[in-house]
């Protein structure tokens, strides 16, 4: 992975919005809402596009955001005392909606638990909790996924955490692309229809609650039965870092240059995650 991805905005833009409406959509997702006029000039382009989430750093508290100049964000951000330093996180645009004055985001969010079995902290806290009004703040980040143009398939392959950018993905693919898409999920009641090319064969694989896998285990596993890519094909892995790594791995050793193989770990499992 390059350090800015090719289609990262060269000035990406800070947007704030607030709060709307927070629903459970499945028993580990939350969909959260946000709305404010600055998303209607929200430059979306579909597939995977995404971006960083900052909240605030507690119920309640003021949402004091970076200054953006160019590519260069971080070093601001550190720059904030950390008593008022906001969360950041970074998601994909579920859906986005503007029009008549009304500019909305839909944000899906992965819900973790605690050893003692709560909702942790961090983005899943914030997701169940957030009351219509708080404010956020977003920085536009554009697509991940990156096809080349001489495209003949794509594999696409992802746990919950990359649920949202696959879902974007396959809605918009062209209607004769053919692939495979490798989903992995906690339960089977995440599993929702799709709208995808009818070439794509859609595997949903539903880990099962206390069953002790280690999320991204089973779709790599699928992966490697199941995917044996043309050196013409595209590949994007996400999700767990050895998903993504592995995957990898996998689709270049069963020979897919690495240059067409877009791959990120959003995150790394360790054992106290639920």
């Amino acid at each position: 992975m390059t350090r800015y991805p090719r289609l990262m905005p060269t000035h990406p833009r800070l947007f704030t919005a607030l709060v709307t409406s927070s629903v459970r959509m499945s028993p580990s997702f939350q969909r959260v809402t946000i709305a404010g006029d600055e998303l209607a000039s929200f430059e979306w382009n579909g597939f995977d596009h995404w971006f960083r989430i900052f909240l605030p750093p507690a119920v309640g508290a003021p949402l004091r955001l970076p200054v953006v100049s160019g590519r260069s964000w971080w070093k601001p951000y550190l720059a904030i005392p950390e008593r008022e330093r906001p969360h950041c996180s970074n998601y994909t645009v579920a859906d986005i909606r503007a029009g008549s004055g009304v500019a909305e985001m839909d944000v899906d969010v992965v819900l973790h638990w605690d050893a003692s079995g709560d909702i942790a902290a961090g983005v899943a806290g914030w997701a169940v909790s957030a009351e219509p009004g708080s404010p956020v703040g977003l920085l536009d980040q554009g697509p991940l996924f990156d096809p080349p143009d001489d495209m003949r398939g794509v594999h696409l392959v992802a746990d919950e955490s990359g649920l949202p950018a696959v879902r974007g993905i396959l809605r918009d693919l062209g209607e004769h692309v053919t692939g495979t898409a490798i989903i992995e999920v906690p339960h089977a009641d995440d599993i929702e229809p799709l709208a995808a090319p009818a070439g794509v064969d859609v595997v949903w694989i539903a880990r099962g609650a206390g069953d002790g896998s280690v999320p991204g285990t089973s779709a790599l596993a699928a992966l490697r039965s199941r995917v044996t890519p043309h050196p013409h094909d595209y590949a994007f892995v996400v999700g767990e870092s050895t998903l993504a790594t592995e995957g990898r791995r996998a689709l270049h050793r069963a020979g897919l240059p690495k240059s067409r193989i877009t791959f990120s770990g959003f995150w790394k499992h360790t054992p106290h995650c639920a």
